[in-house]
């Protein structure tokens, strides 16, 4: 009997994966990757997007952990990439070579803040952002616990109506999501929208300034600036390097600002 290479191929990719599952670190300093398709990702992967850290964790679709690679993301599988998330643990892991991070993906391409609360159905992916979020975060607590959220959201947003009142619904979203998770203090930092978005959507300079604000009045938040990275050619999603980039500078705010937690 002739056996495709594809079975060989597929087996080897289960025991590896299996043979990681046994070695993930008892305590993680978590992170959940929340917003839409820009945390997500849509860049183009590449060789060192594929390189595992071994003090880089994910949680991946079926909750397991797994070895940190691009795309980590499942919201659209046919077209989800190169995001933020990873290139951030990374920067992370170099400057606290003794911590173990571990990333929640939880992004959803297109969602707009409105689908972000309890209950809430987003058709084009038939999921509940905010619902699955916390499903996903509870699950991961089981191996750690939660270091910071990461936002990038508010394309969706930038249209007359809904730019307005972005910084209220925002405010109201991270006390939400640190009053359920029991995160009263842990770090909320959001990214703005890149300077091509604002070019194609005037609503969206409104959006930046709406996450800037309200990083100013909320406890513990603080703002990653987007400017001067670049689209990947379609005036909404970064490019692979700037996706990486985007990433480093919300790194940065935790290590400058010495929020993670090195002890177990």
């Amino acid at each position: 009997m002739n056996i495709s290479p594809n079975v060989y191929f597929f087996g080897f990719i289960l025991f590896i994966t299996l043979a990681f599952k046994q070695d993930v670190p008892p305590r993680l300093q978590l992170f959940l990757l929340i917003g839409q398709s820009n945390m997500a990702g849509r860049g183009i992967p590449e060789a060192e997007d594929q390189q595992a850290n071994p003090h880089v964790w994910m949680l991946a679709k079926d909750l397991n952990w797994v070895p940190a690679r691009d795309p980590m993301h499942f919201d659209k599988p046919d077209i989800v990439g190169v995001g933020p998330g990873l290139s951030f643990a990374k920067r992370l892991a170099d400057a606290y070579p003794e911590t173990n991070i571990g990333l929640i993906p939880c992004a959803v391409g297109g969602s707009g803040i409105d689908v972000w609360k309890p209950g809430a159905y987003y058709e084009p992916t038939k999921s509940y952002p905010y619902d699955d979020a916390l499903r996903r975060a509870k699950k991961a607590l089981e191996n750690g616990q939660l270091a910071g959220f990461l936002w990038h959201q508010g394309e969706s947003d930038s249209d007359p109506e809904k730019a307005i009142v972005y910084e209220e619904k925002l405010t109201e979203l991270v006390q939400r999501f640190r009053n359920d998770l029991n995160a009263p203090n842990v770090p909320f930092v959001v990214g703005t929208l890149g300077d091509f978005v604002v070019d194609r959507d005037p609503e969206a300079k409104i959006v930046n300034e709406a996450l800037q604000e309200a990083t100013k009045h909320i406890p513990n938040s603080y703002c990653v600036l987007a400017s001067g990275l670049t689209d990947k050619g379609d005036s909404t999603h970064f490019d692979t390097h700037s996706a990486r980039i985007l990433g480093q500078r919300y790194a940065d705010v935790f290590i400058q600002k010495k929020l993670v937690t090195t002890k177990p």
